[in-house]
């Protein structure tokens, strides 16, 4: 089973603005989506009378669309999605995945995607949440079967208004985060991870720098190496990739790299305070936060992205061993905080630590974690969007609206500072969690908030939406990628590189 996803991208190309007669009798099928309120339009396109009388008998409402088949000589298929009134991208997303589930089982060898619809401000050109949905359903996926599936790969030709390039770049990393979360624990553990990860280090041209558990020790990151250490491989290390564009952004630049740290838990066995069955079954996926890093890495160096960014990827396993770390340890971290140890599974935050205290150390323009890290941010958010924390109140709006325009919804929730009056220990500097649960997404965020540098903006992302039964949005897979798109719409917001200081950013 390959580490990585094969390099290779589907055949895309655009075509005329207006969908022609002579375009449709070439197609196989094609998905058109429509605003709601320009059902009228649909009449002025070829078979457009048909299309409109079938619309009106189906009363087809928005949100939802309807197939037929046209009379051209290769029987075109047609999907049209209708769009709601002020749709957003998730619901744009959410149609466009519906749309390419009517045509999937057949196979169409030739696909095109057009639209009668209005740019938003909260949503892409409906021609790109097409796309998207095609990229993201027709993906290969990591198996291991003596009798594989085989791939779908249309040709894909675009009409109207997209920037294509553009949608492939982030949709190839969410890609990548997908694929690297969905390998199984024998075939991605922390040695593997870093030689994938070298390996596409070469492909981007990132700067490559592994520590190590020796080097860890030396560098004092005591909560990292207590989660590591019960693994027979002993090869957990913190990776930093260190992406650096091409051509200088000149004096728009933020004041240092942008610092996205990731957790990166390659299996979860929640150690001494043991997981049940069902509960560890999916563990493999718990360096998803790692996975989403490395992901908008790869976007944003695919896009030219102008400006520095590092990923800290906290990479290890949270194995059982007579060596392994116990409840009431006292460890000490990068930063010289020390914390008394309360639960074995409550592993990420500890190893997410020394990442922060670390990747601060290097005084970046901005922190940005990633993790799937608490239970009770799915309890509070369902898996249907992620919760987002912030040292920063100038920053709350700016991430729910890069989630909405995103498509993968961010909710800011609270992170008072009297939280951390539980958290005092009796013989160290803090606790590491509590063990009744509650709250534990807001305990977990204050435990984190001591490691994160004076003064750096930091924003603390937990994962709920990491996996979802039946997929999310455009995405069919229960392992949903989110917070690629999230993390590259965030990145390319002039207002959030003000608000972390990049000196004279685009108005």
């Amino acid at each position: 089973m390959k580490l990585l996803p094969p390099d290779e991208m589907l055949a895309v190309s655009r075509v005329a603005a207006a969908p022609s007669a002579a375009w449709l009798a070439r197609l196989d099928a094609l998905l058109l989506m429509v605003d709601a309120e320009r059902l009228e339009d649909l009449a002025t396109l070829p078979w457009g009378t048909l299309l409109r009388r079938e619309q009106a008998r189906l009363r087809c409402a928005p949100g939802r669309s309807f197939a037929l088949t046209l009379p051209t000589k290769r029987g075109l298929r047609v999907v049209v999605g209708i769009r709601p009134a002020h749709a957003d991208a998730f619901q744009s997303l959410t149609l466009a995945g519906r749309m390419l589930r009517e045509v999937a089982a057949a196979r169409p060898a030739l696909l095109g995607l057009a639209a009668l619809a209005a740019r938003t401000a909260d949503a892409p050109p409906p021609a790109e949440a097409l796309l998207a949905a095609v990229l993201a359903g027709t993906e290969r996926r990591p198996q291991q079967k003596s009798r594989p599936a085989p791939a779908w790969r249309p040709r894909v030709q675009v009409s109207g208004a997209a920037d294509l390039a553009a949608t492939t770049a982030v949709e190839s990393g969410a890609h990548l985060a997908r694929w690297l979360t969905q390998l199984p624990p024998n075939v991605l553990g922390p040695g593997s991870y870093r030689r994938a990860l070298a390996t596409l280090a070469r492909r981007h041209r990132w700067r490559m720098q592994v520590y190590g558990e020796a080097a860890l020790r030396r560098l004092g990151a005591g909560a990292f190496t207590a989660v590591a250490r019960a693994s027979a491989r002993r090869d957990a290390a913190l990776v930093r990739l260190e992406y650096r564009p091409r051509r200088a952004a000149g004096r728009r630049a933020p004041p240092g790299p942008i610092a996205l740290v990731g957790k990166g838990l390659c299996f979860d066995t929640g150690g001494l305070n043991l997981k049940a069955p069902k509960s560890m079954l999916d563990m493999h996926g718990d360096m998803a936060g790692s996975a989403v890093a490395v992901g908008i890495l790869a976007a944003l160096s695919a896009s030219g992205y102008p400006y520095p960014v590092d990923a800290w990827l906290a990479i290890a396993e949270n194995r059982i061993g007579p060596d392994s770390y116990t409840q009431q340890d006292v460890v000490t971290a990068a930063n010289g905080t020390t914390i008394q140890v309360m639960h074995t599974d409550a592993e990420g935050r500890m190893v997410l630590a020394d990442a922060l205290a670390l990747a601060s150390r290097t005084r970046p323009a901005c922190l940005i974690d990633f993790a799937t890290l608490t239970g009770a941010c799915v309890t509070a958010l369902t898996e249907r969007l992620s919760g987002v924390f912030t040292n920063q109140e100038r920053l709350r709006d700016l991430l729910e609206g890069a989630g909405r325009r995103a498509g993968e919804r961010v909710w800011n929730l609270p992170m008072p500072a009297d939280f951390d009056e539980d958290l005092d220990s009796p013989v160290a500097d803090v606790v590491q969690c509590l063990l009744d649960g509650k709250g534990d997404h807001i305990y977990a965020t204050r435990f984190l908030s001591r490691f994160v540098g004076r003064g750096i903006p930091w924003v603390h992302v937990d994962l709920s939406a990491a996996e979802r039964p039946g997929g999310l949005a455009h995405v069919p897979t229960p392992t949903t990628g989110f917070g690629v798109r999230f993390g590259t719409a965030l990145l390319s917001d002039a207002s959030f590189l003000r608000a972390i200081g990049a000196r004279g950013a685009r108005r």
